[in-house]
């Protein structure tokens, strides 16, 4: 199965050789905090078949943050090449952001093309970038956003579009949330994708089901309860029917993240397959082979 991974601390290498065990492919939502060339060089240690999904994340208001972050990619990527990067992903749910911030939810709206100007500006520049480093490999590029979401501007100047799919948002049992998932996914990206002129490959990007609640109010979806016994329900509906069909996805977490439960509460920190600690919890991962 694949997950992502966002990795910047001193314990990068065990967490590479950890998440190997599980996963050939991880992804990264950003570049600040050195965390590409960390990945890297954890990979380089461990010596771990692993390729990974370079990310950076773009806001709408400081142009200076997406350049920050294309600086760090450009550096890591002279420094260890590009044999274990598969794809530079430019921007996570910015559609959602920035139309959110408008009062709006159409992405093909007059705002959305605004805000699909500046995305596809970034995507540009980082295509730029990778053509004058003449490496010896071809990194696609790519975007991630939230299932609803994508811009049509967008996919269309990319190679792959990375589709955020929670079905415990939508309210569903946990017995549903698989078939969920693949029903949404196809319906909203992979079929849409299909009929745009360059066909960019579509991923989920994330999806998962929590195992706890920081308060009562958010333990039960409306449909099922957040519990490391309804995340194993999902992960024998998911992960070897996704495997089978060649759904490309990375599972949503590694580990439990307590900064998001500081910030949001409710289930937020909660998404892990490991604890903090990055003990496995009580789970049996589905054994069968990945595309």
């Amino acid at each position: 199965m694949e997950t992502k991974l966002t990795i910047a601390d001193s314990m990068c290498s065990l967490h590479s050789q950890l998440m190997s065990q599980l996963t050939g492919r991880i992804r990264l939502y950003g570049a600040d905090c050195n965390q590409t060339a960390l990945v890297l060089e954890a990979i380089k240690q461990t010596k771990v078949d692993m390729q990974v999904y370079l990310g950076n994340y773009v806001t709408p208001d400081d142009l200076t943050v997406y350049q920050r972050q294309r600086d760090a990619i450009q550096q890591a990527l002279q420094t260890y090449g590009a044999d274990n990067v598969a794809g530079i992903t430019v921007g996570n749910e910015f559609m959602l952001n920035y139309l959110t911030a408008h009062s709006s939810k159409d992405p093909e709206s007059t705002v959305g093309q605004q805000g699909a100007a500046i995305l596809k500006a970034d995507i540009d520049d980082t295509k730029q970038m990778i053509q004058n480093l003449k490496l010896s490999k071809t990194i696609e590029i790519g975007n991630s956003d939230a299932g609803s979401f994508f811009s049509k501007e967008v996919l269309e100047d990319v190679d792959y579009g990375m589709s955020n799919v929670h079905a415990w948002f939508a309210n569903t049992t946990a017995a549903d949330a698989a078939p969920w998932v693949f029903k949404f996914f196809d319906e909203t990206n992979v079929q849409p994708a299909s009929q745009l002129p360059n066909k960019p490959k579509m991923y989920i990007a994330e999806t998962g089901w929590p195992t706890k609640s920081s308060d009562a109010g958010n333990a039960n979806n409306g449909g099922s309860d957040a519990s490391v016994a309804n995340l194993q329900v999902f992960l024998d509906n998911f992960v070897c029917q996704a495997n089978q069909n060649n759904v490309g996805y990375f599972f949503f977490e590694f580990c439990d993240e307590k900064w998001k439960d500081d910030l949001y509460g409710g289930v937020e920190g909660w998404w892990g397959l490991f604890n903090g600690d990055r003990t496995l919890k009580d789970l049996k991962i589905p054994d069968c082979s990945s595309p």
